[in-house]
């Protein structure tokens, strides 16, 4: 019970998006948004979870475009449990041959779609509802130090936010670097820092200190 149906590459190189079966009843429904076997047969090795995240958002709420250094970087699995977003990735990987392709998923409780996002590329939401629930497992705790942010309203980036919902953002969000600062400030993920690190991750040899707590 409960088996992936699909698991889709998106149009950024090592995103995916996953597919589970939903089992409704007069119950209600039984779900699960995250199985390991389905993962590991589409990215290549599995998914080391070392900090769970929750969010509530209004309407309109842009949580990001987040990134973290890499090695280790932050890599997050995530879905919505309640409300509606839309989950945008951007490739912000310097030397990536796809570098600043973005794309976008929409998440919700009704089909429960996931986003698997690797390490090095940018992350954003944008709640669709009032009351929209985010959770998302991540493959290293919160590090403030590694952490970094864009400008999700950057027009370089070009991220595909709705026109009908007015952006509401946090002081710090509203703060962060247009992608040109960041690109020449050295702020941004290196391609092929990213790509070690992926075969790494599938050849099974990170170290046991960059994937889990400090």
């Amino acid at each position: 019970m409960g088996e992936v149906q699909d698991a889709r590459e998106l149009a950024v190189p090592g995103a995916f998006e996953f597919g589970p079966r939903v089992f409704p009843d007069e119950r209600g429904l039984f779900v699960c948004p995250f199985q390991e076997a389905a993962f590991v047969k589409a990215v290549g090795h599995p998914l080391k979870v070392a900090q769970l995240n929750h969010s509530r958002s209004r309407r309109g709420t842009i949580r990001g475009l987040h990134y973290a250094d890499v090695p280790p970087g932050q890599a997050k699995y995530v879905y919505c449990s309640r409300g509606a977003l839309l989950d945008v990735v951007a490739d912000i990987r310097v030397g990536s041959p796809t570098f600043g392709v973005v794309d976008a998923v929409r998440l919700d409780p009704l089909e429960f779609r996931a986003v698997y996002v690797p390490e090095g590329l940018g992350h954003a939401i944008m709640a669709l509802e009032d009351d929209t629930v985010l959770s998302y497992l991540c493959t290293t705790e919160y590090d403030a130090g590694r952490e970094h942010g864009l400008d999700p309203l950057d027009p370089e980036l070009g991220l595909p936010w709705p026109s009908d919902v007015e952006p509401l953002l946090s002081p710090k969000d509203r703060a962060a670097p247009r992608l040109a600062e960041a690109l020449a400030a050295g702020l941004l993920p290196r391609y092929g820092e990213c790509v070690a690190h992926y075969r790494r991750l599938r050849e099974n040899r990170v170290p046991a200190d960059s994937t889990s707590a400090h």
